[in-house]
């Protein structure tokens, strides 16, 4: 019997945690991702965990600390936001090279400057060649339920990768919604024990972690690494068919909506998806043939799957809630559109940059972006990069 309770998406997490029990919490505070250390240490002292928290000066040292105890062999895990993980750049690299799995929870923030603390993508977009594995959250259920799965997905043996959980800072992290939580016992046995094989402290296996590759090992190095993101793919899925059976919760790489007829799709990531539902639910009341594809892994990238489910649509609007800087587009259009490059017929795509720095994106605003593309789907599309929402 699941426990039906209300609570913000940075509660969620925290009681995930709490759940899983982790051997060793590193933090640093930092908007929007503060609550979660701080719903955690209030954890640790009441002895609901026996978690080893650690209060450090930066989250430099957070992802430092996370490295040297889950190298050890300690189940580790963390939490920040915007220029904490960017200020965490050098760790993610090694941390990840290291095959050790952190888990991380992201709740998504604008990257400074200007400052600004309000929720875009350009924090974990930034990460998203650092070599983890990325999970993204619509609502508080799903930020609650990727963060049961992603220690799964980290330590299988075939993987062996850091995991970090996204969220929308403030519209999933603050918001209050009505959520379902496993039994704390479900919970912890769905987990598991942390059980690795090479870690530090283990005298009969001695290792080094973080070791000089020279021109002879680096390049197997990093293939070795690439194999562990392809073999990624499957393993989320597995884990994610364990979920479903004890939760009745269906995951997978995306999830389709209203695609299996549509003429015209958007694909979105995190809680814009549960604003684009509504707006195609309004539009299909009207006949309008519209879908969406909501990305929840974007690390490994579902290549092959999102051809698959977009190659009839007729014209697709990729939406970025990140600036790419690259003067063509987002990050999510490049990888979506070199997606669909083999498709014969090719979908016709642009791309909207979209919310930076917590702009709102309402359901007229969806149905807007529908209409258009609507209106050029038969047409020749020349101007694909396109900002929505600026004023003047």
């Amino acid at each position: 019997m699941s426990i039906r309770e209300r609570m913000s998406g940075n509660e969620a997490i925290a009681i995930a945690m709490r759940q899983i029990n982790p051997d060793v919490v590193p933090a640093f505070p930092i908007t929007p991702s503060t609550e979660i250390p701080q719903y955690f240490s209030q954890y640790v002292a009441d002895g609901s965990v026996d978690s080893e928290f650690i209060p450090v000066e930066s989250e430099h040292s957070a992802m430092s600390a996370a490295m040297g105890s889950q190298a050890a062999g300690a189940r580790t895990m963390t939490a920040t936001s915007s220029c904490g993980l960017a200020l965490m750049w050098e760790m993610l690299y090694v941390v990840s090279s290291a095959r050790l799995p952190v888990t991380l929870a992201c709740v998504n923030r604008a990257l400074t400057g200007p400052i600004n603390i309000n929720a875009d993508h350009s924090d974990s977009m930034g990460a998203r060649d650092a070599g983890w594995i990325q999970l993204y959250s619509e609502t508080n259920q799903e930020a609650y339920d990727n963060m049961l799965q992603a220690n799964r997905i980290g330590e299988h043996p075939d993987v062996q990768l850091p995991v970090m959980v996204c969220q929308d800072g403030f519209i999933t992290s603050h918001a209050v919604e009505n959520i379902e939580l496993l039994e704390d016992d479900k919970a912890k046995a769905f987990v598991g024990e942390y059980n690795p094989e090479d870690y530090l402290l283990n005298a009969k296996r001695p290792t080094a972690v973080g070791p000089y590759d020279i021109v002879s090992y680096y390049m197997e190095h990093k293939v070795s690494q690439a194999h562990a993101m392809m073999n990624a793919k499957k393993v989320i899925l597995e884990v994610a068919a364990e979920y479903e059976k004890l939760t009745g919760r269906k995951y997978g790489l995306f999830e389709e909506y209203k695609l299996d007829d549509a003429e015209v799709a958007i694909v979105v990531i995190n809680s814009t998806a549960g604003t684009a539902k509504a707006a195609i639910e309004e539009m299909r009341k009207e006949g309008k043939k519209v879908g969406l594809l909501k990305i929840r892994v974007f690390r490994p990238f579902p290549m092959e799957e999102i051809a698959q489910a977009l190659k009839n649509v007729k014209m697709v609007a990729v939406m970025d809630k990140c600036e790419g800087f690259s003067a063509s587009g987002g990050p999510v259009f490049a990888e979506v559109r070199s997606a669909l490059y083999d498709c014969s017929p090719r979908p016709k795509m642009i791309n909207y940059v979209y919310g930076l720095g917590g702009r709102d994106i309402t359901v007229n605003h969806i149905k807007e972006i529908f209409n258009t593309l609507l209106a050029e789907k038969d047409q020749e599309v020349k101007d694909t990069y396109r900002h929505f929402g600026v004023r003047g």
